[in-house]
């Protein structure tokens, strides 16, 4: 795979796999770039405009090696309407990519969205005629042989092994985000030490189940805070409250959308702006049926605000402020 990108300047990475495209860049910098210029040789670039993007891929590498620009094209098949002399200008540019400058285009979807770029547009036929493609794909939650070999090749890059009841009650608690996965598999690690192998105790001893977190969810969105919040606390011995309140937003955010949504679109499209299936979707409904909309949006600000706090230091203490969020 890698040669052929040596040999072809421009690639079109896209899918609702975003933590496997991330790896796939990383690994790419590593292998084509000149370490010691690394940090100046590459550039990400989102949203560019047509101008910009003409700019990026005429830019010619200079002295220091090769250079590499990955630029998130998500607008262009958005609401954007190229002209005809647009696209042969990007068609030409993309055609005469400097041997030496690497482009990586990107597209992420939601997870779990299964969507693709839409082939109807201009614009996709011109990339797909001129840049090696590249889907990265969730994992369906059926394929579990495919999580456990992922699973174990993140434990082996660190010298553990998973027992199989490990292994498989790992994916069962965290679900298909491989990002997560590798996350909860570090812990582990540190966990197990001295020791070489995870059994399925010190899976259920560490790890948070998606359970959990929906339980915690589903407490706010009935009112019932000072549950939630006994919740919240609890989960705070196994996980960092940051962690906690990023999984609390999306929650909110999908609460949100649904509850705007479920008289005025079907079903189907409401899995596809929330991630979740069809069936997900009508149970959320069920459970959000006597949930007071303002209430859930004031929450959502309320978290986001507690977010905003901590990462700019006037917090001093994270879970206290996002314990205050909960009110």
């Amino acid at each position: 795979m890698f040669g052929a990108v040596e040999t072809m300047s421009v690639s079109f990475f896209y899918g609702d796999e975003e933590f496997l495209m991330e790896r796939e860049i990383n690994s790419l910098r590593e292998k084509l770039l000149d370490k010691n210029f690394s940090a100046m040789n590459y550039k990400y670039i989102k949203n560019p405009n047509y101008q910009d993007f003409i700019s990026f891929l005429m830019t010619q590498p200079m002295m220091f090696g090769a250079q590499m620009i990955v630029i998130d094209i998500e607008n262009f098949f958005g609401n954007i309407t190229f002209e005809d002399y647009q696209i042969n200008e990007i068609k030409a540019a993309l055609e005469n990519i400097s041997p030496s400058l690497h482009i990586i285009l990107t597209l992420v979807f939601e997870r779990n969205s299964k969507r693709k770029p839409d082939s109807r547009k201009k614009i996709y036929k011109v990339i797909s005629s001129c840049a090696k493609m590249q889907e990265f794909a969730t994992i369906p939650l059926y394929k579990t042989d495919d999580f456990v070999n992922f699973v174990n090749k993140e434990g082996k890059k660190q010298g553990i092994t998973f027992e199989k009841p490990a292994a498989l009650k790992l994916i069962e608690q965290v679900g298909n985000n491989l990002r997560e996965l590798s996350k909860e598999t570090e812990k582990l690690v540190l966990i197990a030490y001295p020791k070489n192998k995870i059994t399925e105790q010190m899976v259920k001893d560490i790890c948070i189940t998606n359970d959990d977190l929906l339980s915690l969810t589903d407490k706010l969105l009935v009112g019932k805070k000072a549950s939630a919040l006994k919740e919240f606390r609890k989960l705070c011995d196994k996980q960092f409250p940051l962690i906690l309140l990023s999984a609390i937003q999306t929650n909110l955010r999908r609460a949100i959308i649904i509850k705007l949504n479920e008289k005025i679109l079907p079903t189907s499209e409401i899995a596809k702006m929330t991630g979740f299936t069809d069936f997900l979707v009508q149970l959320q409904q069920k459970k959000l049926k006597s949930a007071d909309l303002k209430e859930l949006v004031k929450l959502k600000r309320n978290f986001a605000k507690a977010e905003y706090n901590i990462k700019s230091g006037k917090a001093l203490d994270v879970q206290a402020e996002i314990e205050l969020a909960f009110y």
